[in-house]
């Protein structure tokens, strides 16, 4: 039988460290969409503590989502929104901490991913045109901004 060429790293030999990564991405939306998030007039309910608790939950889990991804002790999630009513966005920004062979930039990824894209199931009702598609709503801007690690 033939060797695979897909394998997990090895990171047995790596030393535990304090890493952290910063995430952040963005969606636009339709100015009354945006309105209406803030008013919290959402049929769902209330759009950012569902994805925050989206956000939360996908950093968690990114080791089912992500085939490669080593499974890591998550110590400290962070989930911040910030709404643009200049150019009807929203950011999302995560932060994830992690004492780990491996970093957390993965996590903090699926983190804003997650987050942005519940913001769209919440309102997508609201975004679609008469011919059910969404010519305005897009998720954008997906990066790491920070990545750290500290010996402990």
């Amino acid at each position: 039988m033939s060797k695979s060429n897909i394998e997990m790293i090895d990171i047995s030999s790596k030393s535990d460290v304090l890493r952290t990564a910063v995430a952040e991405g963005k969606i636009y939306l339709k100015a009354d969409t945006i309105s209406k998030i803030i008013n919290k007039d959402i049929k769902k309910g209330d759009v950012l503590t569902a994805a925050e608790l989206a956000a939360i939950n996908s950093v968690k889990k990114t080791p089912d989502l992500i085939v490669l991804a080593h499974p890591i002790p998550i110590m400290k999630v962070n989930v911040s929104f910030n709404i643009n009513t200049d150019d009807s966005s929203i950011s999302c920004k995560v932060i994830v901490k992690s004492i780990a062979k491996t970093g957390v930039e993965l996590e903090a990824l699926t983190g804003v991913m997650i987050g942005l894209l519940t913001i769209w199931d919440f309102t997508k009702y609201l975004e679609k045109n008469e011919q059910g598609q969404y010519p305005t709503t897009k998720i954008t801007d997906i990066m790491v901004i920070e990545k750290k690690k500290m010996s402990i």
